[in-house]
C-alpha cells in the first residue's frame, strides 16, 4: 500500500521528525535513516531536503530483516514537500496505518495540498 501526500510550506526536517515520532508511536523502530540537502543551482541560498526512514519491527533492524514501512521525504521550506509512505499491510496492519495517517492529518492537514 502506498500513501502520497503534499505539503505547502512544511519544512521537511519537522515532517520527517514527525512521520518518525509517529510511526514509532505505533510499534515500529527505526531500521535505517538519512536525511539530505542539496542545493539549488539558480538560488545559492535555498535548498532541497530529502530524507528517507526504513521502519522495521522491535528487534528486527538487520539487513535481511522486512520492512514494515519506509517513508520518503523531499521538498524545501518555503515550496512543496512531498510524503510518500511505503506499506506492507501484511506486517503494519490497516489500524496502524490509520492511526498514523490520523497523527500527520491532525499536524499538517491545513497546509495539505
Amino acid at each position: 500500500m502506498q500513501i502520497r501526500k503534499k505539503y505547502e510550506n512544511v519544512n521537511p526536517g519537522l515532517l520527517y521528525d514527525d512521520v518518525k515520532d509517529f510511526a514509532m508511536k505505533q510499534g515500529v523502530i527505526v531500521g535505517e535513516e538519512k536525511m539530505q540537502t542539496y542545493s539549488i543551482p539558480t538560488d545559492s541560498s535555498s535548498s532541497i531536503r530529502r530524507g528517507t526512514i526504513i521502519f522495521k519491527g522491535k528487534g528486527k533492524t538487520g539487513d535481511t530483516d522486512p520492512e514494515y514501512l519506509r517513508a520518503h521525504i523531499e521538498g524545501s521550506e518555503t515550496g512543496e514537500t512531498k510524503l510518500i509512505l511505503d506499506i506492507n499491510t501484511e506486517l503494519f496492519p490497516q489500524d496502524r496505518v490509520t492511526a498514523l495517517e490520523d497523527d500527520l492529518n491532525f499536524i499538517f492537514s491545513s497546509y495539505e495540498k
